[in-house]
């Protein structure tokens, strides 16, 4: 019988790699921000960020229109994020997924200890985004963006730690910044995404905007507390290991880039540009968390 693919003694790590490039296809489809930054991480690290926000990113696909867009129903979407929860959560427990996303999660939440906690407190605020389109509070934005974006960076630090000992008050320390960071990135793509939110998906995320969208005041207030986290985790990077915090801070370097653009903006023009930084910007400002990151450590 004709075998269009030979064997090999063990076909296991073959699948492993093909899942893993299945994850770097989904991250490079939607983000090219991402793509560069995770560059900057070491092999491992990156290849284990990957694997978490390919699920990330389907999660998003589930709520964000794409199975809308497909033809489910409400109560389909809202069934087919419920089983994807599971599934991710069941994930890490099987050595072979037949779904090449779920089987290099798998392999990354049991390497890094991806909490369960985390990933329900991710799936939840995910599912607040079917029944829930305008924040009034501070409250619940600030629960959302637990879930939807604090919990990420919890979970990326558990892969920048793996094998490197810290103390408990350090830990401490990191996973404040981490919240901090992701808050950060959250508000951020809030403000870049303003007129896709409300124009086409129907949310409003933050409690300053009224049906004119945001005053140029509460934008101030909104850009001064981005600066405030993302100071906060900047002040803890220096203890991240080398073969994280290269990527990191390019990363925090890319969405002060981003901030910066959209302080320079009247709010009133939000709803209708949405802010991005430049292939050659954003090279550049690679190459300087690279000298960045390498000055810190003689």
């Amino acid at each position: 019988m004709f075998r269009l693919f030979t064997h090999t003694p063990n076909p296991l790590p073959r699948y492993d790699n093909g899942a893993g490039r299945a994850a770097e296809q989904i991250i490079a489809a939607y983000s090219t921000s991402f793509s560069l930054a995770s560059q900057m991480l070491s092999p491992q690290t990156r290849t284990d960020i990957r694997n978490l926000y390919a699920v990330v990113r389907i999660s998003d696909e589930i709520v964000d229109g794409a199975a809308a867009a497909a033809g489910l129903s409400p109560q389909e979407v809202q069934e087919t994020l419920d089983a994807y929860e599971q599934a991710v959560l069941q994930a890490p427990h099987r050595r072979f997924h037949t779904d090449p996303i779920l089987h290099s999660y798998g392999l990354s939440a049991r390497r890094c200890g991806f909490k369960d906690e985390h990933i329900q407190a991710f799936f939840a605020s995910m599912r607040r985004d079917l029944h829930q389109s305008v924040y009034s509070t501070t409250a619940e934005l600030n629960q959302y963006v637990y879930g939807s974006a604090e919990v990420i960076g919890l979970l990326c630090l558990d892969a920048f730690l793996v094998g490197q000992p810290v103390s408990s008050a350090q830990r401490r320390e990191l996973e404040a910044g981490a919240r901090r960071l992701g808050a950060a990135f959250q508000k951020v793509n809030f403000l870049r995404d303003l007129g896709a939110d409300t124009g086409q998906l129907g949310r409003s995320y933050f409690p300053q905007a009224g049906s004119a969208g945001l005053s140029a005041e509460s934008k101030d207030e909104l850009i001064t507390d981005i600066r405030a986290d993302l100071a906060a985790a900047r002040a803890v990077m220096d203890q991240l290991p080398l073969t994280a915090r290269v990527g990191v801070i390019a990363a925090t370097d890319l969405f002060e880039a981003l901030t910066d653009d959209i302080a320079a903006l009247p709010a009133r023009a939000l709803p209708t540009k949405r802010v991005s930084v430049s292939i050659p910007r954003k090279l550049a400002l690679l190459l300087r968390a690279t000298v960045k990151s390498l000055r810190r450590t003689r």
